[in-house]
């Protein structure tokens, strides 16, 4: 199993938020740096990885309306069948 641990505090912009994620993540160069490529990445994550995210309410106050956005896509597509578990570390 596969663990990937992401931390709100780190993603506070969207510039900071997406260049995090390609980083910490292993995106490829292509990443879109937007939710639907953040979708279409996620979706390539097989169940054996599980993502951790902490400090959600910092990334919030960062992010606004992005920041809820960005939770619902990690919630929609780890509910896809054999996808990553997605938790929620407050």
């Amino acid at each position: 199993m596969e663990i990937i641990i992401l931390d709100g505090r780190k993603m506070t912009s969207f510039d900071d938020l997406h260049d995090y994620l390609k980083k910490v993540m292993r995106f490829p160069s292509y990443y879109g740096r937007n939710l639907d490529a953040l979708a279409d990445c996620l979706s390539e994550l097989g169940s054996h990885v599980t993502v951790i995210l902490s400090d959600v309410n910092t990334l919030k106050a960062g992010l606004g309306v992005y920041g809820d956005r960005l939770l619902r896509v990690f919630s929609d597509m780890s509910s896809e069948p054999n996808s990553f578990n997605f938790v929620i570390n407050e």
